[in-house]
């Protein structure tokens, strides 16, 4: 039944073409005056309910932005706080050609999946999981935080593969928040999650190139930073307000740094609580996309083959490898699991 309507549902859509160019990003000390990047519009983020309940806010896909190639959406989860038993998250479900980033600013997550891999995310911690040819797994709050209940927030950020990559072997690598490198600046520091700031290199091995920072900037706080020519850029405020590339942005704004806009991105802050935001950058993929769901390939045909292969029990062709693991021995303390005010 879930084949038939996914069919249906798939014979009045078409494979989408992923024409937008994009920049990476790369930080400088250099003395050397380099073209300011210019921002061309900020998205204002969609309320939706994911999972079994829980509410985001979207900035894309949307029907203003569809994607930002290579990445082809962006959820900030909360912030939102629970009651003992309250918590939700997002059961069983599959994935196919690409992958999925989360990132826990508070809260407590647990992982499994269909072939026995199971780890835990607490506050500060990313899972970087390269879906590929398929993985079926449960996304839900840990047992303590079901229990206790508390604070919740962190993003998912999904991340295209190119046609050669998109059935490679699934693999995860979850790195812990004290593993993850921190730059420290003159009234800001940042969070490297993958890519590099001003040489602070994260441990995140990726399969195209992509920068994910974590900024966190005080009031008075000025920030320069030269984004590689190659690489879509954008920056999405999750806490307080900024000035980015000339354009003012507030909490939940999405700021787009396009393709041959200049070089050098350039963030005041001037509200009196500061700011946190996250830049993102990758090199774009130029390649058809047709996406459904949880899968994403390069035609209509391959997404067919997704869905049966999931009805016919053979998505998972491969036991996803194990590139890093977190380590917690200590009970969750809805107290003390939050890396945000």
């Amino acid at each position: 039944l879930m084949l038939r309507r996914a069919l249906r549902a798939l014979s009045s859509s078409s494979t989408r073409s992923s024409t937008k160019q994009s920049r990476s990003m790369s930080a400088t000390n250099s003395s050397v005056q380099a073209a300011p990047r210019v921002a061309t519009d900020v998205i204002h983020s969609i309320k939706t309910r994911e999972g079994a309940g829980f509410i985001v806010a979207r900035p894309f896909p949307t029907r203003k932005l569809d994607q930002v190639d290579p990445f082809l959406m962006l959820d900030h989860m909360g912030p939102v706080t629970y009651g003992p038993g309250e918590a939700k998250g997002a059961p069983w479900h599959p994935h196919r050609g690409f992958e999925t980033i989360s990132y826990i600013l508070q809260g407590e997550m647990q992982h499994r999946d269909s072939l026995g891999n199971r780890g835990t995310l607490r506050a500060g911690d990313v899972q970087w999981m390269t879906a590929g040819s398929g993985i079926i797994h449960d996304e839900e709050p840990s047992d303590g935080m079901k229990k206790l209940g508390g604070a919740v927030e962190g993003f998912q950020i999904w991340v295209n593969l190119p046609a050669k990559n998109k059935m490679m072997n699934p693999r995860y690598q979850d790195v812990s928040k004290d593993k993850i490198p921190t730059y420290k600046g003159d009234k800001f520091s940042v969070k490297v999650i993958s890519g590099d700031f001003d040489g602070t290199k994260a441990v995140v091995d990726t399969v195209i190139p992509v920068t994910y920072l974590d900024v966190s900037a005080e009031k008075g706080a000025h920030i320069e930073y030269d984004i590689d020519e190659e690489h879509n850029a954008m920056v999405y405020l999750y806490r307080g307000e900024a000035t980015v590339a000339g354009r003012e942005a507030k909490m939940n704004d999405l700021v787009l740094l396009p393709v041959n806009n200049g070089k050098r991105l350039t963030i005041d802050v001037s509200a009196e609580g500061g700011a946190r935001m996250l830049i993102l950058a990758g090199k774009p993929i130029n390649e058809p996309i047709a996406r459904h769901g949880p899968f994403v390939m390069n035609t209509q045909e391959e997404i067919y083959e997704a869905f049966r292969d999931y009805q016919n029990g053979k998505l998972t062709q491969h036991k996803a490898q194990i590139l890093s693991q977190t380590e917690h021995d200590t009970e969750f303390d809805p107290k003390t699991a939050s890396i945000v005010q």
